[in-house]
Formats: C-alpha cells, sequence, structure tokens
C-alpha cells in the first residue's frame, strides 16, 4: 500500500496540469449542461455542452482565444446561412443542396484566410439543416445556435479563471526551458558537424525539434497576451526574451546549413578545437539558462563563452595570416564565412539571452 500510493503521488505530481486540464473541461461541461435546462431548447442544449468543451484550453488565455474565434466563427455563419434561408427557398432536397452549396463554399474560402472561421461553414450547415427538422426559421435556427455558442464559451472562460486557474505565463516558461534544452542539445553537435561528417537526416531532425520547441513557446506568449486584454495582472514583457530565441533559432540554422559537409582537413584541424569548445560551453549556458528560470534566479553570465569565442575569432585571424584561407573555394569559404558570422551572431545574442532570463524568470506562475 505504501508502495503503490508513492507511485500514485508520483504520478499526480507528474501529472498535476493534464489533471487539472481534465478537472475543468468536465466542470465546464456538467456547468454548461445544467444552466441549459432552464430552457427548452432543441437537443438539451448540445451546442452550448460542446461549446464549453471545445473551447477549453490548457491557460486561460488559450481559452479566451478558442472562445472568440469560435463565436466569430458562429456568429459569421449563423448571419450569413439565416440570410440564405430567408431569400431563397429551400423545401425539396433539391433546394437545400443548393443553398448548402451557396452558404458552404465562401465561409471554407473565409475559413482558409483565417483560422476565426473555421466553424463558420459548420454553423451554416446545422442553421440550415436543423431549422425545418425543429420546424424553426432559419434566423431563430441561427439565434439558438449563436446563444448556446456565447453561453458556452462563456462557462469555458469563467471555469477557466476559477477552477484550478493556469496562467500562460507559467505554461511559457516551461516551454522555454524546453525551448533552451533543445537548443543546448542541438548546438554542440552541429558545431560538429564542420570538423567530421554528420547525416543530412540528423541535421534535419535536431532542426525540426528546436522549430517545434520555439513556435511552441510563441503560441503560448500569444496567449499570454490575450490574458492582458481581460484585465489580469501584468506579468514582465516576453518580447525581449522571445525576440532572442527565434534569433538563436536563426543562428542554428545557419550552423545547420553551414555543417552540410565538414571544412577542408587543414582549417578543420586547427579550428576543431575551438568550435568543440564553443558547442560544449554554450550547451552549459543554455541549460543553466533553462535551470536559472526553473528556479526564479539570475542566470550565470557568459564570459566563458566570450573567451571561447575569442580564442576562435583569434585562430581564424591567424588562419588568414598565414594565407591558409586562399586556397579555398568559393563554396568553402562562403562556408567559413558563415561560420564565422554566425558565431559573432550567437555571441551578440547570448548578451540578450542574459537579460531577458533575468527579467523573464523574476515573475512567479
Amino acid at each position: 500500500m505504501i508502495a503503490a500510493w508513492a507511485w500514485l503521488r508520483k504520478q499526480i505530481l507528474a501529472h498535476k496540469a493534464q489533471l487539472r486540464f481534465c478537472l475543468r473541461v468536465t466542470i465546464a461541461a456538467v456547468l454548461a449542461f445544467a444552466l441549459m435546462q432552464f430552457w427548452t431548447l432543441p437537443l438539451r442544449g448540445l451546442w452550448a455542452v460542446l461549446t464549453a468543451v471545445v473551447v477549453m484550453q490548457t491557460s486561460i488565455g488559450g481559452s479566451i482565444r478558442a472562445t472568440a474565434e469560435y463565436v466569430i466563427g458562429t456568429m459569421v455563419g449563423a448571419l450569413y446561412a439565416s440570410i440564405l434561408g430567408v431569400l431563397i427557398p429551400h423545401s425539396t432536397t433539391l433546394a437545400l443542396t443548393a443553398v448548402l452549396a451557396l452558404a458552404v463554399a465562401p465561409l471554407a474560402y473565409l475559413a482558409a484566410l483565417s483560422p476565426s472561421f473555421r466553424v463558420a461553414p459548420f454553423t451554416a450547415m446545422l442553421v440550415l439543416i436543423l431549422a425545418p427538422q425543429f420546424n424553426e426559421s432559419p434566423v431563430v435556427s441561427a439565434l439558438t445556435r449563436l446563444g448556446e455558442v456565447v453561453l458556452g464559451g462563456i462557462v469555458a472562460v469563467l471555469v477557466s479563471l476559477l477552477v484550478f486557474p493556469q496562467r500562460a505565463h507559467g505554461l511559457g516558461l516551461d516551454a522555454a526551458k524546453r525551448a533552451l534544452n533543445q537548443l543546448a542539445d542541438a548546438l554542440p553537435k552541429l558545431l560538429g558537424g564542420l570538423t567530421h561528417q554528420i547525416e543530412a537526416e540528423d541535421i534535419q531532425t535536431m532542426q525540426d525539434g528546436v522549430g517545434r520547441a520555439v513556435t511552441a513557446f510563441q503560441t503560448v506568449i500569444d496567449e499570454a497576451r490575450r490574458e492582458q486584454m481581460i484585465g489580469l495582472p501584468l506579468q514582465p514583457d516576453p518580447g525581449p526574451f522571445s525576440r532572442t530565441l527565434l534569433r538563436l533559432r536563426h543562428d542554428l540554422i545557419i550552423f545547420g546549413r553551414a555543417a552540410h559537409a565538414p571544412l577542408p582537413d587543414v582549417i578543420a584541424r586547427r579550428l576543431g578545437t575551438p568550435l568543440s569548445a564553443i558547442g560544449r560551453i554554450a550547451s552549459n549556458e543554455l541549460r543553466a539558462c533553462a535551470a536559472a528560470m526553473a528556479a526564479r534566479r539570475p542566470p550565470p553570465d557568459d564570459m566563458e563563452l566570450e573567451q571561447a569565442l575569442d580564442v576562435f575569432a583569434t585562430e581564424l585571424a591567424t588562419l588568414r595570416s598565414e594565407g591558409l584561407t586562399i586556397p579555398l573555394s568559393v563554396s568553402e569559404a562562403e562556408q567559413l564565412f558563415a561560420v564565422s558570422f554566425a558565431l559573432e551572431q550567437l555571441r551578440q545574442n547570448f548578451r540578450d539571452l542574459v537579460r531577458a532570463v533575468t527579467d523573464w524568470s523574476r515573475s512567479s506562475r
């Protein structure tokens, strides 16, 4: 029993965010269904319950975003379908088919232009198909759908705010740590590809992993900005950290392209040690920044990386003074220039990273 309880407690702590989300979705669904019992509506308020479940997201900001998009899409789809339903008689199956085509086609195009309208075609179909099933006019059907969706969205947002609320800022910290650790894994490997051959598939896998991590962080940050729109306490501006993370991602892209083939042997032998030191130190400092964010403390300075970059720059200048870069082909010279340029960018971006992590990690979840 003790072992079972210890295992259960460990699982609960490890999946705390998922369990909270599960509880919020359950409460939102039950509450929306209970509220709809005060009205006599077709399908017993099904769309309010579905909306409360669909728009519930992990964070408050995510729920606000999903609710706004769902309500906007429903409003547009319901309004357009009701207008078509009133203007075009559709008492026969053939006429209803034609009206459905007229309703769905432009709304589907609109949904392709903006995610805010993704539910518009679906809503239009519901309004036109369900209205005759319940002896409703298209206008009444549209208003019913819209009212249920608005109620379901309000329930979802209120539950997000009141039941174990999860700020997007806290999720942003987690996403930022994952992105920094992904960068820490990939950077030394890509720099190693300048001195020994690595597979193109491995480079692509590393780049894709970092790209997904950075994209996830950007998504959470967008949700955090929406939270401020409803008056939640202001969190530190994530903009500087977000821009720095994107620039580090761009540095990694340059290193990945340069690492498609090793540098010429004479160059690789001289620059291999400095590049290896830069990869190791940069990886350690990226992990230190991730740990500092988790512990809400300032990260260590980047003086060791600065020194390693200085060693590389000095060795590269020596190679040039010795004339060893003259025999390089155009593509090899471009490769060496790209690496040198990216490392100088890395120097500045690490300085910015230390400042950004210091500001970003001061806040609490």
